[in-house]
């Protein structure tokens, strides 16, 4: 009996063992973490964050990138400050990692020719975009620019972009405000991207 007992109990035993080890790689597999506020290029007035949201904010979620990024496994923050200075960071997990690199690609396109699709979309505007290299953080990011300017109602706006990917998971952040390329914190932007992909996992 008393065999019987310890044989019963070490089952049990390898038993739970086994269950633990199943349940780690769920447990493990934490969402990926998000920019604060204060990690946003530096402004004249105070970054504010909202919460994670799920899905992709409205109007298709990324200027320059409209329902590119899926809604399935996405999350995103809104970044704003008392003036015009805004920001977002979308960031989706992908099925596999040949679709996250897949996702970067379509990303880093739409980007890059975002400047001449709005002028054939919206005569008069003068809008360009540019290309500001690679950055060396987990499997790449990348960092573009649009510069704008409507002549009829005179004003001009500035963005800056990155995509960047950790695995399967794929990171997308833009920084906008009224004014010209020159008046862009590119070096900041660049820190900023650094940050968002180190933080993913």
């Amino acid at each position: 009996m008393n065999k019987l007992r310890t044989a019963l109990a070490t089952a049990a035993a390898a038993a739970l063992g086994l269950a633990a080890l199943a349940t780690a790689p769920a447990q493990a597999a934490a969402e990926p973490a998000f920019l604060a506020a204060s990690q946003m290029p530096p402004s004249s007035t105070p970054w504010t964050a909202t919460k994670v949201f799920t899905g992709i904010p409205e109007n298709g979620g990324a200027l320059c990138a409209p329902y590119k990024i899926p809604a399935q496994n996405t999350r995103y923050r809104e970044f704003n400050t008392e003036l015009d200075t805004n920001g977002v960071q979308i960031t989706t997990v992908a099925r596999t990692e040949a679709d996250a690199v897949k996702l970067v690609d379509t990303l880093r396109e739409s980007l890059a020719g975002c400047g001449s699709l709005l002028e054939r979309q919206n005569p008069g505007l003068r809008a360009v975009s540019a290309s500001h290299g690679k950055l060396a953080v987990e499997e790449g990011a990348w960092v573009y620019s649009l510069d704008t300017a409507d002549p009829q109602i005179g004003n001009s706006d500035i963005h800056l972009f990155s995509v960047g990917r950790d695995g399967r998971t794929v990171t997308f952040v833009r920084w906008g405000q009224m004014g010209d390329f020159k008046d862009a914190p590119l070096t900041a932007f660049r820190t900023t991207t650094k940050t968002a992909v180190s933080k993913l996992h």
